[in-house]
Formats: structure tokens, C-alpha cells, sequence
């Protein structure tokens, strides 16, 4: 297991700063055909505006994500995307039904199949849907699914949620009382979904450790 975790790491770098580059190509060679490079104060002026908050992010989401997904399951999530709403719930779907848990052998095992079949029925997906735009565009654009495609994402956890509260549904309470009234004060937070997941998990944690030391749990 030492080795594949090595062997892992190595590799999932490797994919990782292949991807980056990657993508900074494409805003380099669009540059280079057309001859139009952007001035650097520009480039600064909206880097400041948008790169705090995504690095933020994206340090919080390595940090919360990680032990839930395991090494294999963490770089290749990242590195196809879509993370929060495909990826960590398939993950976890899977090692639920294969009844191992997150952070143990079995359970990296697992959340890497899952994130790889998920990766690869998502490409064979949008692949389809590309080759058929046309045809569905209608259908996705219909006023009648509109409310579905808003509520995807709440779906996808609350049916996650209702596995994992029901196992011991008292530490779900503190966490759930202190979001409700979170939203319900301040409904623009609901744009920063990522950067509170940290918190929630802070407040669940403090909970349990009450509740421990009281016996409640």
C-alpha cells in the first residue's frame, strides 16, 4: 500500500501540473493567433478581484475533501473537475454501499473507482450531449425543467445527508441550526457554499466533542 500511495502521488502531480498547463495554453495560444496579448495591469486588475477567493477555495477544498476521497480519488477528482457536485458524492455513495470508510485502504480503493467511473460516464455524457445539442437544446431550455436543473445540487446532498444524519442524527443538529440561520439572515452567503463547508465541518466537530464529553453521544 506504501508504494501504490507513492506511486499515486507521483503520478497525480504529474496529471495535476499537466493539467495547468494545459489550460494556461489555451489563453496562450489564442493570444499567439490572433497577436492580441492583454496588458499585464489588466491582467493584475482581474486577477485581484477573483484570484483570492479561488485560491481560498481551493485550499479549503483540498483540506476538506482529502480525507473523505483519499489520495487517488483527490487528484483525479481535481483534475477532471466538478468536484463538489458529481465526484465527492459518487465517492462517497460507493464507499457507503461497499460499506468501507473514508481514510482506510478499502475506502481509497473504492473512491478511486468510483471517481474514475464517474469521470468517464460524465465524459461519454457531455460527449453525447455535445453530438445532440441541437436536438436537446429545446428540451433543456424548457421552462418545465428549469426548477429541476436549480435544485440538482441540493438532490445529490440531501440524499447523502439523510444516510449519514440518520446514523446519528444528534451531531447533525448544531451544524444544521447554525446554516439554516446563517441563510435565512444573510441569503447572499448562498453563493459561497464552498468556502462555508470548513465552517460547518468546524461546527460539527465542536458539537461531537461536547456532546462526547457529555455523554450524549
Amino acid at each position: 500500500m506504501r508504494n501504490y500511495m507513492q506511486d499515486t502521488d507521483h503520478y497525480g502531480k504529474l496529471w495535476v501540473w499537466t493539467a495547468v498547463i494545459v489550460i494556461l495554453m489555451v489563453p496562450a495560444a489564442i493570444c499567439l493567433r490572433y497577436g492580441a496579448w492583454p496588458e499585464m495591469t489588466a491582467v493584475l486588475k482581474g486577477l485581484l478581484g477573483v484570484a483570492p477567493i479561488y485560491w481560498t477555495v481551493g485550499v479549503i477544498e483540498v483540506i476538506t475533501y482529502t480525507p473523505m476521497l483519499g489520495v487517488g480519488g483527490t487528484y483525479l477528482a481535481f483534475v477532471t473537475g466538478n468536484l463538489t457536485s458529481l465526484k465527492a458524492p459518487s465517492a462517497l455513495n460507493a464507499m457507503e454501499n461497499a460499506g468501507v470508510k473514508p481514510g482506510s485502504e478499502e475506502g481509497e480503493v473504492i473512491s478511486t473507482l468510483a471517481i474514475a467511473t464517474c469521470s468517464i460516464v460524465t465524459t461519454l455524457v457531455l460527449a453525447l450531449g455535445v453530438v445532440l445539442l441541437a436536438l436537446i437544446t429545446p428540451i433543456l431550455n424548457s421552462p418545465i425543467l428549469a426548477p429541476a436543473f436549480d435544485h440538482i445540487l441540493p438532490a445529490l446532498f440531501g440524499g447523502l445527508a439523510v444516510v449519514y444524519v440518520s446514523k446519528n442524527w444528534k451531531l447533525s443538529i448544531a451544524p444544521l441550526v447554525f446554516m439554516v440561520a446563517l441563510f435565512t439572515a444573510v441569503p447572499s452567503l448562498a453563493g459561497s457554499v464552498g468556502v462555508l463547508v470548513p465552517v460547518g465541518v468546524i461546527i460539527a466537530l465542536a458539537a461531537a466533542r461536547i456532546l462526547y464529553k457529555k455523554g450524549w453521544v
